[in-house]
């Protein structure tokens, strides 16, 4: 015991005294020698290359299939082609093993298979033990050459895409690095493309089928293999394996030209349901051909390199701005890259952050990188860049990347060496050079109300629009008779509204009770309505407890016990259009409506006048032709999850008359003709 405590000791005090030290006071024995593992290489007839790598490591085999394909080869009507190809091929199975016998095989071998499409190139591959190797290859392969494409996965894809495209808008990052490459690259472009609504619907399952049968051919794949296996049987059984897939046509890929006019301008997203602003700012960048890479590299380092970069240093540790900022010179390998720096900020902070940021990079510009810094941004790369080989998939990845995008194989010692003698002169000749920072773009996604003017002082502000596209309905259209709509909508209206009664809002107390397929839900509410302003405030008591919901000026949120949140706008819309939408709104603005009588229809042995409100929404009332009343209001509303149109239908009874007008007391929602909610009204009083 003693010779432990004494040991110990000494290793404590050891330990202290080597915390004492500064970080430039201890001296780290060098580095043992590396050695890149050798890859194996070899070409098929049929134009498939092969990249092999053995790894004794674990009884694992991995096969990743790099493909020469792409969304740039996608026709921009039909954006998203690609994309869909890829997500399908996996899940919809093979014509030998459909979707649910491939993933219960898969499951009992504890193996995994995927695939995927993305701009530039496509993938597959297969992850799975030793031991099934020879039992999955022939299933892999029936994958990727032979894919099903079922029309129940082809439309449960597009379901699911279109439900990316209406929460596309939640993010506010997404939204500025989207919006933010469009300023750069422009709307028209490959680099910028989007799925929407329209090009989905212009998607077949034939346009799969066609993507699919040009881009999976031997001389557009190049396949990597990492392992537990002896690379002399391998190479026996690949050959056989894949050697009657068909050699096609090898594809050309070509990436658009950018024309980039440097100009600045300040832009301005108004997202009402945050209290910070993500702001990007830059401008276009370069390509990774050019002879400054390293430099620019370096650049990048001391600008933005983690705890130790300038931006944090200044805006963030100094400044107190941000938590988060951050910046870089890219370049792309076929097309140029972006410079650009960004934070998140708070909405009062906006132009402090955006002068900040350019103040560091202006000192790039104006102030030489004292050797000591540059020293250290170096040993950061340098000693960050071992684990770029810190296993074998890294390596063989690298190896096939280089072949993919035509590189030498040398190209990445080329890039060391380069680094190593980068000079503090080199430094502030590329920032000169290549950085423009009194012509850059800014974008900030904020809260316009909360941002004020401090974004005058950039020039005029533009304000961009990311509405989403939405999708065109189905639904008959059909014309009526504007003269007797114009009449029977009158006549409706002052059947709910006394003529000379005058009010803006209407509180209501009910009771509601909401189909789920978890069950019925029974909710109490007060909620007070103001029809001029479009807005709302409603206490709920629900069963998880209580819960307060306001729409105002466009935004809403949510506030539930201690915690409140903004609330998403594809739910703020929905309350926005029902507000609209009432027959108290239609009754209060009929003089500024548009509607057409469309004739009449029996329901239930009642015959009722059809009117149908033309304009913002399309919305279709049956109105009692004694009492005017409406009985039911109908219209194809879009579920912003699918993407697609449903059948909302509302009935109206129990009308009470109350100060002056007759209101609903009882509504009953429809959809697609099974009841959905019930709303019993107990009181209301206006204002």
């Amino acid at each position: 015991m003693k010779r432990f405590i004494l040991t110990l000791s000494i290793f404590m005090f050891s330990i202290s005294a080597f915390a004492q030290k500064k970080y430039d006071e201890i001296t780290y024995p060098k580095l043992n020698k590396f050695t890149k593992s050798k890859v194996e290489t070899f070409t098929l007839d049929n134009g498939i290359t092969f990249f092999l790598l053995e790894d004794k490591e674990l009884p694992l085999i991995r096969v990743n299939v790099t493909v020469r394909t792409g969304s740039l080869l996608e026709p921009v009507e039909k954006t998203g082609l690609a994309s869909l190809t890829g997500r399908v091929m996996r899940e919809g199975g093979s014509v030998n093993y459909p979707s649910d016998e491939l993933n219960t095989l898969l499951e009992d071998k504890a193996a995994f298979m995927s695939t995927f499409i993305g701009m530039s190139s496509g993938s597959a591959s297969m992850n799975l033990l030793k031991e099934n190797f020879d039992e999955l290859l022939p299933v892999f392969i029936d994958l990727i050459e032979n894919p099903a494409f079922p029309e129940d996965k082809f439309e449960l894809a597009k379901t699911q895409s279109r439900s990316s495209i209406s929460r596309r808008n939640d993010d506010q990052q997404g939204i500025a690095s989207r919006e933010f490459f469009k300023l750069l690259y422009g709307e028209n472009t490959p680099y910028t493309s989007q799925i929407e609504h329209a090009t989905l619907d212009a998607i077949s399952r034939d346009d799969l089928v066609e993507f699919h049968k040009k881009a999976f051919v031997g001389k557009n794949l190049t396949i990597g293999v990492i392992g537990d296996f002896n690379t002399r049987t391998m190479k026996k059984k690949l050959k056989k394996a894949f050697g009657s897939i068909e050699a096609g046509s090898k594809t050309t890929l070509e990436y658009p030209e950018v024309t980039y006019d440097y100009t600045s301008s300040i832009n301005l997203i108004d997202k009402t349901d945050v209290n910070q602003s993500f702001i990007f700012l830059g401008h276009i960048g370069g390509l990774r051909e050019n002879p400054d890479y390293a430099a620019l590299q370096l650049m990048n380092e001391i600008l933005s390199g983690g705890f130790s970069g300038r931006l944090l240093q200044s805006v963030r540790s100094d400044l107190g701005l941000a938590y988060s900022v951050f910046g870089a010179y890219t370049s792309n390998i076929n097309y140029p890259g972006i410079f650009y720096t960004g934070v998140m900020t708070k909405s009062s902070t906006n132009s402090e952050a955006i002068d900040a940021m350019l103040v560091e990079v202006e000192k790039l510009q104006n102030e030489a990188v004292s050797d000591e810094e540059l020293e250290e941004a170096k040993e950061r790369i340098l000693n960050s860049l071992i684990f770029r080989y810190d296993s074998k998939n890294k390596i063989l990845s690298e190896r096939i990347n280089y072949e993919y995008n035509n590189l030498p194989p040398d190209f990445f010692d080329k890039y060391v060496e380069e680094l190593k003698i980068v000079s503090s002169e080199d430094i502030q000749r590329v920032a000169k050079k290549y950085i423009k920072p009194n012509k850059v773009q800014i974008l900030v996604v904020g809260n316009a109300a909360e941002i004020g003017d401090q974004l005058d002082k950039y020039g005029k502000v533009n304000i961009i629009d990311i509405t989403i596209p939405q999708p065109v309905s189905d639904e008959e259209v059909i014309s009526g008779d504007a003269n007797a709509g114009k009449v029977l909508l009158k006549k409706m209206a002052e059947a709910i509204i006394t003529p000379g009664v005058n009010f803006s809002e209407i509180t209501s107390k009910a009771k509601t009770t909401q189909n789920t397929p978890m069950g019925s839900i029974e909710i109490e509410s007060e909620s007070t309505i103001n029809f001029l302003e479009v807005s709302m405030t409603a206490n709920v008591v629900t069963p998880q407890g209580n819960m307060t919901m306001e729409l105002k000026n466009g935004s809403g949120k949510m506030k539930m016990m201690w915690q409140e949140q903004p609330l998403p706008p594809m739910m703020v819309k929905p309350m926005i259009d029902e507000i609209k939408n009432s027959f108290i709104n239609i009754a209060l603005t009929y003089e500024n409506l548009t509607a057409e009588y469309i004739g009449s229809e029996n329901v239930d042995g009642t015959e009722y006048e059809v009117i149908k409100f033309v304009g913002e929404t399309s919305i279709t009332f049956l109105v009692n032709k004694e009492t005017y009343l409406p009985f039911l209001s109908r219209k194809n509303e879009l579920n912003q999850q699918t993407g697609t149109f449903t059948l909302v239908e509302t009935k109206y009874s129990n009308w009470t008359y109350v100060d002056g007008i007759n209101y609903a007391f009882t509504t009953r929602a429809y959809i697609e003709g099974e009841i959905a909610s019930e709303i019993i009204v107990e009181s209301i009083s206006l204002k």
